[in-house]
């Protein structure tokens, strides 16, 4: 999925013109940036998102259909397991990071629905991943769900204080894991 659009892929996914395209950029209805040094202007995808939602223009020539999920963890094997189960499921597309300030950045261009965030990372704790995520308004949809294997129940409140939507203790079963998603998403199961 891409991340930033031009002018002519814009007008592919609306269905108007190029030219609609760059008179909407232009006047500021359409927000994105020109690329430096040229007169070519790019549209990210999130700003996209928000134009066509308030143009009242479909969606489903954007995305995929599937549900995007982000799986945040630093174990190589949980990351594989539930990115195997997930995409067989075919429901979601799946992307993985391995850390806290990789969760910052894959969330940025991936948009994802949800979040499946390990609390404890090498670099940051989910907690302050989770804090991130819910100061950014364009994020402001995205679902949370936190997993931890250490987790007590004072740290489970502070979780929830910081924004998190769900808590599943480690070790969970993966059709527990695809519930809680389906049920944050409003998706029937």
């Amino acid at each position: 999925m891409k991340s930033v659009y031009t002018t002519g892929e814009v007008a592919d996914i609306c269905k108007v013109s190029q030219q609609t395209v760059i008179r909407c950029f232009d006047s500021g209805r359409l927000k994105g940036f020109r690329v430096p040094g040229s007169r070519f202007r790019r549209i990210p995808r999130a700003a996209l998102l928000e134009f066509m939602k308030s143009n009242e223009i479909p969606l489903d020539s954007l995305d995929s259909g599937k549900k995007r999920v982000l799986v945040v963890d630093d174990d190589e094997a949980i990351l594989e397991m539930v990115t195997d189960l997930l995409e067989r499921d075919g429901r979601f597309e799946v992307r993985v990071a391995r850390g806290g300030y990789d969760a910052g950045m894959r969330t940025q261009e991936f948009q994802p629905d949800v979040i499946v965030l390990d609390y404890k990372l090498p670099d940051i704790n989910g907690n302050e991943v989770c804090r991130t995520i819910r100061s950014n308004v364009t994020l402001s949809q995205t679902k949370i769900i936190m997993i931890s294997g250490v987790a007590d129940p004072d740290e489970e409140a502070m979780l929830r204080e910081a924004g998190i939507d769900d808590f599943l203790r480690k070790p969970f079963q993966i059709d527990e894991l695809i519930a809680r998603i389906l049920q944050l998403i409003q998706v029937p199961a």
